[in-house]
C-alpha cells in the first residue's frame, strides 16, 4: 500500500510547482484533449473497470500527454524514462517533496490525481482508492473526494459574474473555491476535514490563486455573520447505513449536511445572492423533496430551481454503494444493509438533483419552487440557469400583459418538434419540443395552441398580430395568451 499525498509543499517549493502545472497544461494536460485521448465524449463517462482498454489501445503510443494522463489521471505507473520526458529532475524532487510522487526502482506513482476543470488543474485524492496504490483496504474516513460527476456539474452549473464574495462549504480539494476565485473579490472555503483544508491550500498555492480564505471548521460556523454573494456546496449526500467516509456519507437519511446548509442558507446569502448546491436526495411516493427544502428554508422568502439530472431505483443505489471484496457473501450482506435502510427512510429512488436559490422578490407574489428533469450537464450552463428565473420572474410580472403588447415575440432559438401519433387513428398524442443547442436540454410537452404559437412565430409578431393570426384558427385570445406565457416561461419563446 502506498500513502496517499500529504499536500504540503514549502514556500521555496511553490514557484517550481507552479511550473510543473504549466508545463503539463502546454503539452495539453486539459478537459478536451483527455477526453479525445480516451475516446470520451465527456470525463463523467470515464469507467475504472475500462482502464486495460484505455491503456492498451488509446494511450499505447507513449507520448509526454500520454504519459501524464496515465500518471495523474488514470492512477498508473509509469517507467523512470516517461518520467525524465515529462519533468526536469528539480521537478521531480519538488513532486516528491510536496507527496505527490513516489519512484521506486524503475516505476513511478502518483500519490494523487491531477483533475482537468475548466481552465483549471485541481489535485486531490484518486477516484479510486483501491486501485493498488494507494490499494486501501478500508478508505479512510478523510479520504477527500475525487474530483467526478458531481463537482463537474455543480462547476458547470455555477453562475460567473464579477461578484463580491464566494462561500464554498464542504470544499474538499478546493475546486469550486478556486474556479470562483476568478471571479470573486474574496472567497471563503471551508471544510470540517483539515486534511481538505491543506489539499485546498496546496491548489490554491499550486495555481496563485491568493484570494481564498480557508478555513476548518462545520459549515457556516467560521463565517457566523457573514453574507455571500454566491455560495456552492458539494456535501455529503449519500444515504448510508455506515459512516466510514467523510466526504460521502450523509447519514441514514443522507441529509444530516445538506439540511444544516439549507436551513443556514436565509442568514448568509446576500440580497440578490444565488447558491447552488449539488447533492442526491431520496424520494418516496408521497413527499416531493421540495416540501422538505420549504420546511428546511423555515419560511424564507426564497425561490428555488430544482433540476432533476438522473435518478436510480433503491435497489440499484444499493448495490452500487455495496462493499464489494472477494468474499460474495459479505458483499450480498452489505447489499441488505443498504436496501433496508433506504427502505427504512421511505426511498423508492435517489435523484441526483441541482438546487439553486435565491432571494423571492415581494412584488411578484409568494416564493416559487420550479421543478424540471434534464439531462446532466456537459457544458456551462450558468446563463441559462440565470434565464430560467429571469423567464420565472416575467410570468409573474403584474403588468405582463401591457409588456406584451408593446413588445414583439419571437423563438428564442431553433426549436426541435416530434410529434407523437396513436396508430390506428388520425389523432396525434402530443408534440415534444426541444430548444435546440442549450446546455440544460429540458423537453416539453406542447399542448395544440402551444404549438400552434411556435409555428406561428416563425419571425418576431405583435402581440395584436398573432392574435389575429389564431383567431382564424378559432382560438380565444385568452387561451393564446396562455399559452404565450407557458411558452415564457419555458424558455422557448422572448419578448423583444
Amino acid at each position: 500500500m502506498i500513502e496517499s499525498a500529504t499536500f504540503l509543499v514549502d514556500d521555496s517549493d511553490v514557484p517550481l510547482l507552479r511550473n510543473i502545472v504549466s508545463h503539463l497544461t502546454s503539452i495539453g494536460y486539459c478537459e478536451t484533449c483527455i477526453r479525445e485521448r480516451l475516446g470520451l465524449s465527456d470525463l463523467t463517462e470515464l469507467l475504472w473497470r475500462a482502464l486495460p482498454i484505455y491503456l492498451e489501445e488509446q494511450l499505447a503510443v507513449r507520448d509526454a500527454l500520454n504519459s501524464a494522463i496515465d500518471l495523474f489521471f488514470l492512477q498508473g505507473t509509469i517507467s523512470t524514462d516517461e518520467l525524465n520526458q515529462l519533468f526536469n529532475k528539480p521537478e521531480q524532487e519538488v513532486l516528491i517533496r510536496a507527496g505527490l510522487l513516489l519512484i521506486n526502482q524503475e516505476k513511478c506513482f502518483a500519490r494523487a490525481s491531477l483533475f482537468p476543470v475548466g481552465d483549471h488543474l485541481i489535485f486531490s485524492d484518486h477516484a479510486w482508492p483501491k486501485l493498488p496504490h494507494p490499494g486501501f483496504v478500508n478508505v479512510p474516513y478523510d479520504q477527500l473526494m475525487s474530483v467526478g460527476t458531481d463537482s463537474r456539474w455543480l462547476a458547470r452549473a455555477t453562475v460567473r459574474h464579477p461578484i463580491g464574495s464566494t462561500l464554498d462549504l464542504c470544499t474538499g480539494s478546493g475546486v469550486q473555491a478556486l474556479l470562483a476565485s476568478s471571479h470573486s473579490q474574496q472567497v471563503v472555503a471551508v471544510d470540517i476535514n483539515p486534511r481538505a483544508a491543506r489539499c485546498t491550500h496546496f491548489n490554491a498555492q499550486a495555481s496563485g490563486a491568493t484570494n481564498i480564505e480557508i478555513a476548518v471548521g462545520d459549515l457556516f460556523e467560521p463565517v457566523h455573520g457573514k453574507c455571500f454573494d454566491l455560495i456552492t456546496a458539494n456535501p455529503p449526500f449519500v444515504p448510508s447505513p455506515v459512516n466510514s467516509i467523510g466526504y460521502r456519507d450523509g447519514g441514514h437519511s443522507g441529509e444530516d449536511v445538506l439540511r444544516r446548509i439549507v436551513n443556514g442558507l436565509p442568514h448568509h446569502l446576500s440580497p440578490g445572492g444565488i447558491s447552488h448546491i449539488i447533492t442526491d436526495m431520496g424520494e418516496s411516493e408521497n413527499e416531493p423533496i421540495s416540501d422538505r427544502l420549504r420546511v428546511w428554508l423555515d419560511g424564507a422568502p426564497i425561490d428555488i430551481l430544482i433540476l432533476r439530472l438522473r435518478a436510480h431505483s433503491a435497489t440499484n443505489f444499493a448495490i452500487g454503494h455495496a462493499d464489494i471484496d472477494n468474499d460474495y457473501a459479505a458483499f450480498l450482506n452489505s447489499v441488505h444493509d443498504w436496501a433496508s435502510n433506504l427502505k427504512t427512510q421511505g426511498y423508492t429512488q435517489i435523484a441526483s438533483v441541482l438546487l439553486t436559490f435565491q432571494w423571492s422578490n415581494p412584488t411578484l407574489g409568494s416564493p416559487w419552487t420550479r421543478v424540471e428533469e434534464s439531462q446532466p450537464l456537459h457544458s456551462d450552463a450558468g446563463n441559462e440557469l440565470e434565464s430560467m428565473f429571469f423567464a420565472e420572474r416575467m410570468v409573474r410580472q403584474p403588468n405582463l400583459y401591457e409588456m406584451l403588447e408593446c413588445s414583439q415575440i419571437r423563438r428564442a432559438g431553433p426549436i426541435g418538434l416530434m410529434d407523437a401519433r396513436v396508430l390506428g387513428s388520425e389523432l396525434y398524442a402530443n408534440t415534444q419540443a426541444k430548444l435546440l443547442g442549450n446546455m440544460i436540454p429540458i423537453p416539453k410537452l406542447l399542448n395544440l395552441v402551444e404549438k400552434e404559437v411556435l409555428v406561428l412565430i416563425e419571425k418576431p409578431l405583435e402581440l395584436s398580430e398573432l392574435l389575429s393570426l389564431t383567431q382564424e384558427l378559432n382560438l380565444r385570445d385568452e387561451t393564446v395568451l396562455t399559452a404565450v406565457i407557458s411558452l415564457i416561461r419555458s424558455g422557448f419563446v422572448i419578448l423583444t
